[in-house]
C-alpha cells in the first residue's frame, strides 16, 4: 500500500498541481495588492472618491444605531450589513487574474508553436494519383506496387 501511495504521490501531475497551487497561493498576494493599491484607486477617483472596500448597506442596526463609517464599525457595533464594496473588490481581482492567466498561457502557447509545417504522412500514387500512406509498398486504389520511401 505504501508503493502505491509513493506513486501516486510522485508522479508527474501530482507534483505539478501542487507546485500550481502553491504558486496560484503566491500569485494571490500580488493580484490583491495590484487589486487594492492600483486599481480601486484609480476606478474610485475616476468614479468621484468612491472608494469600494468601504461600501456597505446596513440591513439591521447595531448598539449603538448607526450611521457607521465603515464596514468594521458596523460589524463591531453588532449591525448587519451587506459589504457589497469588497464584492467588488473581489469581481475585478477575479477578472485581473483571469486576464493575466489569459495572456499568460496565450504566451506559452505561442512558446510550444513550431514554425515548421509537420512531416506529411502521405504520398501521391504515381500511377493513380491517389493518396497513400507514406510507408505503403502498394496502393489500395489501384494495387500498383510502390517504391519504399
Amino acid at each position: 500500500m505504501f508503493n502505491e501511495f509513493r506513486e501516486f504521490a510522485i508522479k508527474g501531475n501530482v507534483v505539478d498541481m501542487a507546485v500550481g497551487i502553491m504558486i496560484g497561493a503566491a500569485f494571490t498576494s500580488v493580484v490583491n495588492s495590484v487589486v487594492s493599491d492600483i486599481i480601486t484607486p484609480i476606478v474610485g477617483s475616476v468614479a468621484g472618491g468612491l472608494d469600494f472596500g468601504d461600501r456597505f448597506w446596513v440591513i439591521e442596526s447595531g448598539d449603538p444605531a448607526g450611521p457607521y463609517a465603515s464596514v468594521t464599525s458596523a460589524r463591531e457595533a453588532g449591525a448587519v450589513v451587506v459589504a457589497y464594496g469588497r464584492l467588488i473588490n473581489q469581481i475585478i481581482s477575479f477578472l485581473i487574474v483571469a486576464a493575466v492567466l489569459f495572456l499568460l498561457i496565450r504566451w506559452i502557447n505561442r512558446l510550444r508553436r513550431s514554425d515548421t509545417a509537420p512531416a506529411p504522412t502521405t504520398k501521391p500514387c504515381p500511377f493513380c494519383k491517389s493518396h497513400v500512406d507514406r510507408d505503403a509498398t502498394r496502393c489500395p486504389q489501384c494495387t500498383s506496387e510502390l517504391q519504399a520511401a
